[in-house]
């Protein structure tokens, strides 16, 4: 027969004799094939996701200014780079450009748009001029155009057209009357175009200028036209940036016109995207271990099977080709399953998302037709991955003499010292971690964990003999006959127990630090928060707070302290592993009158009174890290790109809860997009008419009591906390799934292997209820260790990371450990028993 007949036939028959084997290694694929296929699409809709276009659908250019900040640096020998990341606030455009603009060959008109918060009847709304509703375009319903400074327009039918409504903007409150109805959103009110200047404030400027052109005139030429025009005029945004940092204007067509209406998205689309990156790293690489593991051991059952092949003159080509035939028919299946899955994996994921307001409503990830040849290209991996792994797990028989191939080989000591290699390497990545501050922290902390589980993974057989030896003696004498058996078996067959134990170690250990990682700084952030908050009220109102409010609220008997509170961005610059970084942190403006009375963050050094404009105050964590304390200058970017050189006026402890940054109040007002978003934190003494009295002193605000409000009012969460919870949760879920095929499967193939075992034990007189007394003591044993192990190798870690970034011991909350013990106790005992339950039937076993 020559060597290809030869190879297809082994493939053939294997295939068939083994059906039972190769379903846990199909049901794994498949599940890889999923994983992978949902990543590619999600992360790549990510790559192609866009802000929505609706206020400017009908422009067909828009100008605006740069939503970007950049910075430019030398890494440690390498040419220059530069970093860049979105800013949360508006970079205005100087009006001059409205006339640049008009001047331009081919456009009809060109349209100033401005943007900010209202109030209306206790919800919040958005202003602009009513010239900017044709842009969309916004059409009249009913009456007509605003057209004196008491006039407005409406957005739905709410309303009738000739009432009166009180809008309060910027503090003030105003009776406009209604004068039109329009299509849009309901939550939308337009002015003449006087008004909306006067109340949108920033004199000399406008939000973006939306571009219509003349009929029969091309986008692209017309493009080229206004870029070229706006570039001549030298306009830039109405900022002074950072040096490095271009401001010049940008000219928005297509899709890329939404970036001007919601200034979330792209910084939600960057985010989304480091995210998913550095999960699917994480899924892929414990996908590829479980693929490997399971392949692994579905071969090891029949490496007899396989040594006699090669013992009665199979080569070893013919020997490999058989395998990786074998493995490959059942890839290809599982793989091309698992990508049409992909699809609608993809789309909950998608859902899941918006659902929890994980990604802003305005942020658009597209799935277009060509975007599912992505799961094509991830099935190939996975097939790929379990050739390789075939190639791998047959490789020693492969290679031995035809006689020594029935020999069994016990692990070496090579694999001994390469365990132990990785498994320093991951302590000593931990120690590191401590050391550091930031993502190169959390980069050191996971590097611990991946390397410690490969390290336990190749150390198994020696684990599972340390193991025996803490657990022998309890099962000898506790157990009976069952659990002497067990103690017996374990003992013997090290390298099986080994495997079998590898696949709860990792997905304990990836568990565990994938959620107690995020509960740790959550709960550290929660406490935090909680104990600086010393005010018992906070005071809000859409569309901002009454002009001299925080005054009134001071001289109502009865209230010790009162500071508002605005909440911003900030973008800080620097080098990190000696590569630059910008970094936008969440931060909070304050009014320093009283501070500590409704405030603590726990200063350490300076004062807070001297918190002013020009000066800012530092956590313990960022002033250590930037190498400042009271006295030092620091240079941030503010929301708008702005840069700022600050005193540092105080440093605080309670970070976490507070955030790195405390500016003064006006300081953040300056780069901000609108003052709707202001609360007041108010410490009284409690009684019913002091807060009565606040409530009398501030019209048309809410008073709430709610601790929780008045915790969340102080507390300053990243901006991808949402996100991360929604992908962790994802991703320790999969995680779960792997948990099930690996142990499983792991599990059913031993199981499948040792039937002959049971039976002669079987008909040596071991009665049913002894063995599986043992099947069942070997079961905990697999679980109680994995759980063990599992919870060593994420410790370390998890203690450098929350060290790092909390100061505190890892936090995870019971209900969650719970669920991992149950999971891999329930997944161990059914992987344990029913593969074997044929032997334990009847009277006398048939094999």
């Amino acid at each position: 027969m020559r060597g290809g007949s030869v190879t297809g036939l082994l493939a053939a028959r294997g295939a068939r004799t083994h059906r039972k084997a190769w379903a846990a290694v199909f049901a794994a694929l498949v599940l890889t094939s999923v994983l992978l296929g949902t990543f590619a699409l999600v992360v790549t809709s990510a790559a192609l996701g866009h802000a929505r276009v609706e206020r400017y659908a009908a422009a067909d250019l828009v100008v605006s200014g740069d939503q970007h900040t950049r910075y430019t640096a030398k890494p440690w020998g390498s040419e220059p780079e530069t970093v860049t990341a979105g800013l949360t606030e508006r970079v205005r455009v100087p009006e001059r450009a409205l006339d640049v603009v008009r001047g331009v060959p081919g456009v009809r008109a060109a349209v100033a748009d401005r943007v900010f918060p209202v109030g209306l009847a206790g919800t919040a709304a958005t202003g602009r001029p009513w010239d900017a509703a044709r842009l969309a375009p916004y059409a009249l319903r009913d009456g007509r155009e605003p057209r004196r400074a008491g006039e407005v327009v409406v957005g739905g039918d709410a309303r009738a057209v000739g009432a009166r409504v009180v809008l309060r903007v910027g503090g003030a409150d105003r009776t406009y009357r209604v004068v039109g109805l329009a299509d849009g959103p309901r939550a939308a009110v337009y002015f003449s175009g006087g008004e909306a200047r006067r109340l949108a404030g920033h004199a000399g400027t406008v939000d973006a200028v939306g571009v219509v052109a003349e009929e029969g005139v091309g986008t692209g030429a017309l493009y080229g036209r206004v870029r070229q025009a706006v570039d001549e005029a030298g306009l830039r945004g109405a900022v002074t940036r950072a040096k490095g940092d271009a401001a010049g204007l940008r000219v928005l067509t297509g899709d890329g016109r939404g970036a001007a209406e919601d200034l979330t998205a792209a910084p939600a689309r960057s985010t989304l995207l480091q995210i998913l990156g550095a999960v699917a790293g994480t899924m892929t690489l414990i996908a590829v271990l479980v693929v490997s593991s399971t392949i692994v051991q579905a071969l090891r059952q029949r490496g007899h099977e396989l040594a006699l092949l090669r013992a009665v003159g199979a080569t070893p080509r013919q020997l490999r080709g058989a395998v990786g035939r074998e493995v490959g028919r059942v890839a290809v299946a599982a793989a091309v399953v698992g990508a049409v899955l992909a699809v609608p994996a993809q789309l909950g994921l998608l859902a899941l998302l918006q659902a929890r307001g994980a990604v802003p409503s305005g942020l658009v990830l597209p799935l277009p037709p060509w975007l599912a040849a992505a799961p094509l290209v991830t099935a190939g991996v996975t097939v790929l991955v379990a050739r390789l792994s075939a190639l791998i797990a047959c490789g020693r028989t492969a290679k031995v003499r035809p006689a020594q191939a029935l020999r069994a080989s016990p692990p070496g000591a090579r694999r001994r010292v390469t365990g132990l290699v990785l498994l320093g390497l991951g302590v000593s990545s931990a120690g590191t971690a401590t050391l550091q501050h930031g993502q190169a922290a959390a980069a050191a902390a996971s590097a611990a964990a991946v390397l410690m589980v490969i390290a336990c993974a190749v150390l198994g057989p020696w684990i599972a003999t340390g193991a025996m030896r803490v657990l022998g003696g309890p099962m000898r004498r506790y157990g009976g006959p069952g659990g002497r058996l067990a103690a017996a078996n374990c003992t013997a067959a090290a390298t099986r127990l080994g495997a079998a134990i590898t696949p709860v170690v990792l997905v304990t250990a990836f568990a565990l630090v994938q959620l107690a990682a995020g509960a740790t700084l959550t709960h550290e952030a929660r406490a935090q928060a909680r104990d600086a908050a010393r005010a018992d009220v906070v005071v809000r109102a859409d569309g901002g707070l009454p002009r001299g409010a925080l005054e009134r609220i001071r001289a109502v008997p009865g209230v010790s302290g009162a500071t508002e509170v605005v909440h911003s961005t900030v973008v800080l610059a620097g080098k990190e592993a000696g590569e630059p970084k910008l970094e936008r942190l969440p931060v909070l403006g304050v009014t320093p009158q009283r501070l500590t009375r409704t405030l603590d963050p726990d200063v350490r050094k300076g004062d807070l009174a001297g918190l002013r404009p020009g000066t800012v105050a530092l956590s313990t964590d960022r002033a250590r890290a930037l190498d400042a304390g009271p006295g030092s200058t620091v240079r941030l970017r503010f929301g708008d790109g702005a840069e700022g050189r600050l005193r540092v006026a105080a440093v605080y402890g309670r970070g976490l809860g507070t955030g790195d940054f405390l500016l003064a109040r006006d300081e953040v007002l300056r780069h901000t997009s609108g003052t709707g978003r202001a609360r007041v934190l108010v410490a009284t003494d409690g009684a019913p008419r002091t807060l009565r009295a606040v409530g009398a002193a501030v019209p048309g605000a809410r008073v709430d009591r709610d601790a929780a409000a008045v915790r969340d009012a102080v507390r300053v969460e990243p901006e991808d906390q949402a996100l991360g919870e929604v992908v962790t949760g994802a991703a320790v879920g999969a995680i779960g799934a792997f948990t099930v095929i690996a142990v499983l499967s792991t599990l059913t193939l031993i199981g499948v292997g040792r039937r002959p075992e049971l039976t002669l034990l079987r008909r040596a007189g071991a009665a049913r209820s002894q063995l599986r007394r043992m099947l069942h003591a070997e079961a905990a044993a697999v679980a109680v260790t994995g759980l063990v192990v599992g919870t060593a190798v994420a410790l370390i870690p998890l203690l450098a990371f929350s060290l790092a970034f909390a100061g505190a011991l890892p936090y995870l909350p019971a209900a969650q450990a719970a669920l991992i013990v149950g999971v891999v106790a329930a997944t161990a005992l059914a992987g344990t028993v029913p593969p074997v339950r044929r032997v334990l039937r009847g009277r006398y076993p048939t094999g």
